[in-house]
């Protein structure tokens, strides 16, 4: 579905990523995304994991985060870097589109820095729906993207609705049935 980038490509958005992750913390937008302790949060196009510590103190010891990316060596990024942290909370998941998890499953969902990249969006959130709860956060940030092109993008499908605009990102939730 999506294609994975060529890995020098990959190194170097890792190492532009890191740089801006190191001049604007990701914190703020997490705190943004409402990830509560035992929640199960699903970073979806994780690459190299500038999410996933984060979310993983947030979720604490009973909560579990999914870092889910196309590219290996995105995995291996997150992977290494959950080793090193010591976060047992944290699963990857090799994919370029469906999650493997259970319907219904997740409390939050980041769709961060990523939606831009997307080669079938809709077919992306009707997985991102399908998994998660009825109550749950699609949160959504994208710096390349335009405000009405974010929205219209997430509503469209008519399986999102907007909750609310923070700083950072956007909360959808669940349409209702």
């Amino acid at each position: 579905m999506n294609k994975t980038m060529p890995n020098f490509a990959f190194n170097a958005m890792s190492t532009m990523l890191k740089l801006r992750y190191l001049l604007s913390p990701r914190d703020p937008v997490l705190q943004e995304a409402n990830i509560k302790p035992k929640s199960r949060v699903l970073d979806y196009g994780c690459g190299p994991g500038g999410y996933i510590a984060g979310a993983a103190k947030l979720v604490g010891p009973s909560g579990k985060v999914y870092a889910l990316d196309l590219h290996p060596q995105a995995i291996q990024h997150v992977q290494k870097l959950a080793r090193k942290e010591q976060l047992t909370n944290v699963q990857t998941i090799h994919s370029d589109c469906q999650t493997g998890l259970p319907d219904n499953s997740i409390d939050v969902v980041l769709l961060h820095d990523i939606f831009h990249m997307l080669d079938d969006p809709q077919a992306i959130l009707a997985e991102l729906d399908r998994v998660l709860k009825q109550n749950g956060t699609l949160s959504v940030s994208d710096h390349h993207m335009q405000e009405e092109t974010i929205l219209s993008g997430i509503t469209g499908g008519h399986l999102f609705r907007l909750v609310n605009k923070g700083e950072h990102s956007y909360n959808f939730g669940k349409q209702t049935p």
